[in-house]
């Protein structure tokens, strides 16, 4: 062999592995890394669906959130599902953290009272976890599960309620003595904060004063911590590379609805409407469990009047103002750390408020009022500026992260995910029909524009037509023209109930109809 050939064959026996190796390697590197999408969800408590000013609301002042609803897609139509309890909250949020149906998931967390570790591996942040991702939590937890055993990081875990006299369980005990006294009413026994105004000089109670506790316990309101400890992740969060999924739950606009002074200044009551369902009193809320014992109820003097309404929705609005401030914080640091075009931020509040409609002012009615939150989800690929009515339930929020960071849901996950409607793919509802209960005195379907309601304490049964009667104000369930509606309706409110593992029978009043 000549010398040439001799240096072609050395050539070729180590440069063309070289050559293979060189392109391989370039190929590798052109190839588009994959990150797993942030989720930042974002929990406010007792918001209802009417309290954003982009959203149809003239009266409040929400910067923030008018922003979020420009830059994501709003679905106006959410709701919570119901409870088993007073404390609409710890249902709402049992749910959307185990991912069950509503008297599914207050069986299931028997399981978490007991301590049970491996039920803690079945709820939504250890999903997350399943799949790289850091969790995090600060602010209102409420649920019978550890927060530190489900998350890899949580700071300041808030309670229900602050405590004092604004416990739930204390006011419970306070009202079950007052039975034992024979000379004695509500008013002897209400704390501060409780049953006011009575009239226009009634200073006993200042939503800015920090003297009063609530949320202004421990020197910074609760508001402000959140969003102290939310801006210190994100900090953190810009170095890693890690997926994050962030709990920020709020226990503002719940009461006691305190803001700084600035805040409720925004606010004179002369321009603060009176709802247009506005009743001194329901005549059926002492049948339904909305009683002079429900601590929410409690908070405004029986009978209603217009002033006192106003007062709290003065307080109200200034609260929600207040946490929209700590949201567009948040907000603004997601988009300086650069992780922003890589995130998801859902908000969303745990069920509504009625603040005056229908004379109420709590969570534990079925009315759109009280199971309506508002609810947007902005990030890659959501259209900006859109609003959908495809009826969801807050909780697919849950299901919804799952889809987005690739976990498979789990077939006790009965929640469904609605990123294809968020994202337009798909306009129409994953549920034909929804349900809501609450304790054994309200059952509710909401279904092709209608709405029914039974109270099977008094086998009273309600009809509203919800296209040409949003507010609910006219039942039509008596009108001839609409039997038959009451009992299609009715019949597929049964059917609902077994699917939904609902225990109460209501197979007499159905047979009244």
């Amino acid at each position: 062999m000549s010398f040439f050939k001799k240096i072609l064959s050395v050539i070729k026996y180590y440069l063309i592995p070289f050559v293979v190796l060189f392109l391989s390697c370039n190929s590798e590197k052109k190839e588009p890394k994959t990150e797993k999408p942030n989720i930042v969800f974002i929990f406010t408590d007792d918001q209802t669906y009417s309290s954003i000013h982009a959203l149809g609301n003239n009266e409040i002042v929400t910067p923030a959130l008018d922003k979020l609803v420009n830059e994501g897609t709003t679905f106006t139509h959410a709701y919570n599902m119901g409870a088993w309890n007073g404390a609409v909250c710890a249902a709402s949020r049992a749910m959307i953290v185990s991912g069950r149906f509503v008297w599914r998931a207050n069986e299931f967390r028997q399981n978490w009272v007991k301590g049970d570790s491996a039920s803690f591996q079945k709820s939504w942040p250890k999903l997350m976890e399943s799949q790289g991702y850091k969790t995090y939590m600060t602010g209102k937890w409420h649920v019978d599960a550890p927060a530190k055993t489900l998350f890899n990081n949580t700071v300041h875990i808030r309670p229900g309620m602050p405590g004092d006299a604004w416990d739930h369980s204390s006011m419970k005990a306070k009202f079950d003595s007052l039975s034992k006294l024979e000379h004695a009413n509500t008013e002897d026994i209400m704390p501060n904060g409780y049953n006011r105004p009575k009239s226009k000089n009634d200073t006993t109670w200042s939503p800015f004063d920090t003297s009063k506790g609530g949320f202004w316990k421990g020197g910074k309101h609760w508001s402000e911590v959140v969003k102290d400890d939310a801006l210190n992740f994100i900090n953190d969060a810009k170095s890693q590379d890690d997926p994050f999924f962030m709990y920020l739950a709020f226990n503002a606009p719940h009461d006691p609805r305190q803001a700084p002074k600035e805040f409720v200044d925004m606010y004179p009551l002369e321009n603060i409407s009176v709802p247009k369902s506005f009743l001194p009193e329901y005549p059926y809320r002492k049948d339904i469990a909305n009683g002079n014992n429900l601590r929410d109820e409690a908070l405004a003097p029986f009978p209603r009047t217009e002033y006192a309404i106003k007062v709290h929705k003065q307080e109200y609005y200034a609260s929600i103002t207040h946490v929209d401030k700590q949201i567009g914080l948040i907000i603004d640091a997601l988009k300086a750390s650069g992780k922003m075009d890589n995130t998801y931020v859902f908000l969303t509040s745990d069920h509504g408020l009625a603040m005056g409609r229908h004379g109420l002012l709590g969570k534990q009615t079925l009315f759109d009022h009280s199971i309506r939150p508002p609810l947007i989800v902005a990030g890659p690929n959501i259209p900006k500026g859109k609003k959908t009515d495809a009826d969801v339930y807050l909780q697919d929020v849950m299901a919804t992260s799952l889809d987005i960071a690739g976990v498979e849901k789990p077939n006790y996950v009965e929640f469904n995910s609605f990123l294809d409607i968020a994202k337009g793919e798909a306009d129409k509802s994953h549920y034909p029909s929804i349900y809501g209960a609450y304790l054994d005195v309200q059952r509710m379907i909401r279904k092709d524009g209608f709405k029914l309601l039974v109270y099977p304490a008094i086998k009273k049964v309600l009809l509203f037509d919800l296209n040409k009667d949003p507010e609910e104000m006219n039942d039509i369930a008596n009108t001839p023209s609409h039997k038959e509606k009451v009992k299609l309706l009715f019949k597929d409110l049964m059917a609902l109930q077994k699917d939904m593992g609902d225990p109460l029978d209501l197979e007499s009043i159905y047979e009244l109809l």
